[in-house]
């Protein structure tokens, strides 16, 4: 009954009913459309032009027949039906958005939940058309969908954007400004790295190298840019041959030096003609999760194509002497911030209102005054209490909760700043706590720290990692439904491969120089939720044992009244006063007295 009764009270923040009327037209408008165009299926999904996480505006068509809001998601429309696809992290967000609107949530990984391959398996029949968009469609999942119809005697549509022909207000599609790192952030000019990558092309012999990934075309180049919101990058691709280098994008921004450079600039789009002219004899590197369909379908059918990861990918996983030492910069930066914002919040709460946006917002007012800050990593998720459980809330107008003295707000916020990207979770005690929430808590530290004390041999993987993350909870009967960690970008995206943590298995190994979140979690559905995030450096312990281990980035201290110290190892506790010494001889010669005075406080040995 409590939990029902939670779920009413969110779908009346969310004023779902007034939601509903907009969504039921959207989606009947483009069944509309399909029958117009004979569709039987239409698969609208979370994507771009270069298989990006975080998207622009003009490639959200999901969300805009959907309603869901959600980073993640797969969206399936037949002629009297619809289905959404999306992951753990959203099941709570998405059963709220989608209430009344005529799509079923699937819930990806349950008993019982096809996958949609299956799903589209069962319902294609002979002569059945289905369409999708092949531009913000992967290459691969393409394929798979285009074995399915063909099995089924289904033919199969990539030429045409269903959703776009009833999108009639869509945003412009265009680029921002360009501009450029600073040297004492990148290490490594554009020459050199194009002449590590033309080396690993020599190695397979490959003529071309298409790249579409936009956080890798923005590495190569040392440039940054605006045109997905929290993440510096721009619209963008490259092909690149032993003797030449052609980059698509939008503008003139840079186009001198990019030319000084070798370089030769074209419009953006042009990618989508000039891929199609390329020698029949040409050998060509794409790799077909971020290269869509309609690119690689454009590939003349006489070259031989390679699937395969960029080796830009994995240059940009291991960050240089240079790139770390600015990272570590901008973590101090960010760590002043968010010991800022935790001694103004304990302090404020009860005695002014406070909400969950007006909480963000502060934040990101102490964040934007830290020198070099470019702009927030991500939407800050700040859910106080039962909005903590939903894995990736977003608070807004309708929703935005008020603040009391007691219990958890869980905050999950990250910056980009010119010398790197921070990514930070602290789940914060605004009062009292019931047993079970510290409970909760400890063991989810625990965990926490477990996965940052590991010592590992080369060759181990995330998926090696994983379970030490996740033995306390598991311990209490509890587990979390997301990955451990993941990559982290520099000065660019938050979320980056091609390493991982997860229980889901991954081939690519840790590696030093690699830097990686390690954040467990847990979520009582009605309650509350709690989630620890820090990021960690893969380091080598020497050359001879090549031991590996971690290195803690991210400076900010624990919640010492909701840990039950006595439930942590005497190993968890050293470690954990190790850290805390080292956040408080970092930060509190950079703070005032009242605020370092609290942080001495909290970061005592326990």
């Amino acid at each position: 009954f409590s939990a029902h009764l939670m779920q009413t009270r969110a779908l009346r923040k969310y004023k779902i009913v007034r939601r509903i009327v907009s969504m039921k037209k959207e989606l009947e408008l483009l069944q509309g459309v399909m029958r117009e165009h004979g569709v039987a299926i239409c698969i609208v999904p979370t994507n771009d032009f270069h298989g990006s996480e975080y998207i622009n505006e003009y490639f959200r068509s999901r969300r805009f027949i959907s309603g869901f809001t959600g980073s993640a998601g797969t969206l399936v429309v037949c002629e009297d039906s619809a289905y959404l696809w999306t992951d753990g992290r959203y099941f709570l967000q998405a059963s709220i958005q989608l209430e009344g609107s005529g799509i079923e949530l699937m819930k990806t990984g349950e008993p019982g939940v096809p996958e949609i391959e299956a799903f589209l398996e069962k319902n294609l029949k002979k002569g059945d058309v289905l369409a999708f968009d092949g531009r913000v469609l992967a290459c691969r999942i393409g394929d798979k969908y285009k074995q399915i119809a063909d099995k089924c005697g289904a033919v199969t549509r990539f030429d045409i954007d269903l959703p776009g022909l009833v999108w009639t207000d869509r945003p412009k599609l265009s680029g921002n400004s360009i501009w450029a790192l600073p040297e004492t952030s990148y290490g490594e000019s554009f020459k050199g790295k194009l002449a590590r990558l033309r080396d690993e092309m020599a190695k397979g012999s490959v003529d071309y190298h298409l790249i579409t990934g936009l956080e890798e075309n923005a590495w190569l180049y040392n440039l940054r840019g605006s045109d997905v919101d929290r993440s510096p990058i721009f619209f963008s691709f490259t092909l690149i041959s032993p003797d030449s280098v052609t980059l698509y994008k939008f503008g003139e921004d840079f186009d001198d030096l990019l030319k000084e450079n070798g370089i030769t600039v074209k419009h953006y789009l042009d990618i989508f003609e000039d891929i199609k002219k390329l020698p029949d004899s040409a050998k060509v590197l794409a790799d077909f999760d971020a290269a869509s369909y309609s690119l690689i379908k454009s590939i003349p059918s006489a070259c031989e194509i390679v699937d395969g990861l960029s080796p830009v990918s994995m240059f940009k996983s291991i960050k240089n002497h240079m790139e770390i030492a600015a990272t570590k910069e901008a973590h101090m930066y960010d760590g002043l911030a968010m010991v800022n914002f935790i001694y103004w919040l304990k302090n404020t709460v009860g005695k002014q209102a406070l909400t969950e946006i007006s909480a963000s917002d502060h934040l990101e007012s102490l964040r934007s005054a830290q020198p070099g800050f470019v702009d927030l990593s991500f939407d800050t998720i700040a859910g106080y209490m039962s909005n903590g459980a939903i894995i990736h809330y977003s608070a807004t107008p309708e929703s935005d909760t008020a603040l009391e003295a007691d219990g958890f707000m869980l905050v999950d916020s990250g910056g980009q700043y010119l010398k790197g990207t921070t990514d930070i979770t602290r789940t914060i005690a605004l009062g009292a706590l019931t047993d079970k929430m510290k409970e909760c808590y400890t063991a989810v530290l625990r965990g926490h720290i477990d996965l940052a004390m590991a010592k590992f041999k080369a060759g181990t993987t995330g998926y090696d990692l994983d379970p030490l993350a996740r033995k306390a909870l598991q311990e209490i009967g509890l587990d979390y439904n997301h990955g451990t960690g993941h990559g982290v970008g520099h000065v660019l995206s938050v979320h980056e491969g091609p390493q991982r943590i997860s229980k889901v298995p991954n081939k690519y190994a840790m590696e030093p120089g690699m830097i990686t979140s390690d954040e467990p979690g847990v979520y009582i559905e009605g309650e509350f939720g709690i989630r620890i995030e820090n990021e960690i450096l893969c380091m080598e312990a020497d050359s001879k044992s090549g031991e590996l281990y971690f290195e803690m980035l991210t400076l900010c201290p624990y919640e010492p009244e909701a840990i039950i110290s006595e439930k942590l190892t005497d190993e968890e506790k050293c470690y954990l006063n190790e850290y805390h010494k080292m956040v408080y001889s970092k930060l509190a010669p950079l703070l005032e007295p009242n605020v370092r005075d609290w942080l001495r406080e909290v970061t005592a040995a326990i």
